[in-house]
């Protein structure tokens, strides 16, 4: 075998014959300098020897000392032809004239027998980098093709062990690792375990985190009862990723949960948390939705900092995008947000999303938007059926690049006996004092046509002719006495003019007044109070009911 003829494509060789040519070596034969003899030449210069050209070097000997792996084969059957010291010592002696796949099974287990054809058919080097060999180790394998004089194709295998690289490579993935579940564990522990469950609402929601980064997100959402049958709905996106994202996501949650017991309009909630995001992190600016669905209303009343826009399925399937307003995301202040609202009826579904459900590299956000919009069109059953529906019809698996948070609501349809249990009935307080013995007879009347037991009964009664005399005395028109009832609760609710809220206090014994918020207090599982948008308050109280004989 020549192995000249190969030696020229080991690596630097190309680099070496060049440097040759720029640079001839000429060998000066001494003995024709006259008189010195030949037996006693000396060196008259400083001039270093001779050196030999790559071409005189006795190739075959320099192979079998290079640390690397090489072996050789021929034809197109891949036939040992030869393995230097180095390849012998990784994996034993191997006989030369058997096929690679026999000869070198190494090789073979590491799928590199495909490498030699395309190598062999493409005349072109294959590399396969960094493979975990039967010893333990990991190398790189090259194939580099070297046509022979007879036309049958030579391929030389050059093996490069790189495990100390592989191993450090490991090493960082298994930290990256850890760190990415350390952020998701946190992340999810920072989310709500379980969903808070309203009366007159059915939600589910999912949360998935990106796969393909080494940190997760601050994508979150909630589900908050604010009493009084009202629910507040919130999702958002701390921009970045990582730990950090992770735990500033954790405060705004909690800030959010707060401010949600004020029962402040949606606006007035991002008011206060873009404040407060840019206390946490001047250099952090988060995304959210915050909405309050009334049932007595049929409506979702928002406000959005930066979010995407909420979408709502009507009952005969027409999908609404919930577009404006939309202020600048959290933390960047210096901006008056606004609330607005879109039909939720009996029937409907509604959508709050974050972006990694809809946003792609090769595609317009809005065409993202569309695209849920036709998937959720078509969408029914319950709210975890359209979850899980909405994420496939996005493509998102399990090595999504983005995070991905859904909330998905409905206000169902109740007919027959369901319907039964949702019942309303209202009152306008008109008139003077005789408004109050009205407004009992209204609320006994009601409440006895709802077949409540007497000891429930009286305590409603009560509790709406306490609620009455408040709003007479410190309330102005127009007034209304409201009495709703749910499959678990009774609330009773009374609006008026002025917008000054009750509070409960201790009443002196001499007092005339100060009582009826205490006495409500006292008998009623809950209470509260809250400013209503076009001015004005109102006050209610819940009782939760008897959960009914198995």
């Amino acid at each position: 075998m020549n192995f000249t003829r190969w030696s020229a494509r080991l690596p630097g060789t190309q680099r070496r014959a060049a440097a040759r040519a720029e640079h001839p070596v000429t060998i000066t034969d001494r003995r024709s300098e006259g008189s010195v003899p030949a037996a006693r030449t000396e060196r008259l210069t400083d001039e270093p020897p001779p050196v030999a050209a790559v071409d005189e070097l006795p190739v075959r000997e320099v192979i079998d000392r290079v640390p690397a792996l090489v072996a050789l084969v021929h034809g197109p059957d891949h036939r040992l032809a030869y393995v230097n010291d180095a390849y012998a010592a990784a994996f034993g002696v191997r006989p030369c004239g058997e096929p690679a796949a026999e000869a070198l099974p190494e090789l073979r287990d590491l799928g590199l027998m495909p490498l030699l054809d395309q190598a062999l058919r493409s005349g072109k080097p294959r590399t396969l980098k960094s493979r975990k060999a039967p010893d333990g180790r990991s190398y790189t394998f090259t194939c580099t093709p070297a046509a022979e004089d007879n036309g049958k194709g030579t391929v030389l295998i050059f093996a490069t062990d790189v495990t100390d690289h592989a191993e450090a490579a490991e090493r960082l993935r298994t930290s990256e690792r850890r760190q990415r579940e350390t952020a998701v564990t946190l992340q999810r522990s920072l989310l709500p375990q379980e969903l808070e469950e309203p009366d007159d609402l059915r939600i589910a929601a999912t949360y998935q985190p990106g796969g393909t980064e080494a940190a997760v997100g601050g994508d979150w959402y909630d589900v908050i009862t604010l009493g009084g049958g009202r629910t507040a709905l919130v999702i958002g996106d701390v921009m970045g990723r990582g730990v950090r994202a992770a735990a500033v996501m954790g405060q705004l949650r909690t800030a959010v949960r707060a401010y949600a017991r004020l029962d402040l309009p949606p606006h007035e909630i991002l008011q206060l948390l873009d404040g407060l995001a840019a206390e946490i992190d001047a250099n952090q600016i988060a995304t959210c939705v915050y909405a309050i669905h009334d049932p007595n209303e049929g409506r979702l009343v928002y406000a959005s900092a930066g979010h995407l826009p909420i979408l709502v399925r009507d009952e005969s399937g027409t999908v609404l995008r919930a577009d404006e307003p939309t202020g600048p995301p959290l933390g960047t202040g210096g901006w008056m947000h606004a609330s607005g609202s879109i039909p939720l009826g009996p029937g409907s579904t509604a959508v709050l999303y974050t972006d990694g459900l809809v946003e792609r590299r090769d595609e317009d956000l809005d065409e993202g938007i569309a695209s849920l919009e036709r998937a959720l069109s078509g969408a029914t059953g319950t709210p975890q059926v359209v979850c899980d529906r909405l994420v496939r019809s996005a493509g998102v698996t399990a090595d999504h690049d983005d995070d991905v948070a859904v909330l998905v609501l409905q206000h169902p349809a109740r007919t027959g006996p369901d319907g039964e249990l949702f019942r309303n009935a209202a009152l306008e307080l008109l008139g003077g004092v005789e408004a109050a013995p009205r407004a009992r007879a209204f609320a006994s009347g009601v409440l006895t046509s709802w077949r409540f037991p007497p000891d429930l009964h009286d305590l409603g009664v009560l509790a709406a002719s306490e609620l009455v005399a408040n709003s007479l005395q410190h309330g102005t028109p127009p007034m209304r006495l409201r009495l709703r009832r749910t499959d678990r609760r009774l609330i009773i609710e009374v609006t008026d003019g002025d917008d000054h809220l009750p509070r409960r206090r201790r009443a002196e014994p001499g007092d005339e007044s100060g009582r009826g918020i205490a006495i409500v207090a006292t008998i009623a599982s809950h209470w509260g109070s809250r400013r209503t948008p076009g001015g004005g308050k109102a006050v209610w109280c819940e009782f939760v009911l008897p959960k009914p004989q198995e």
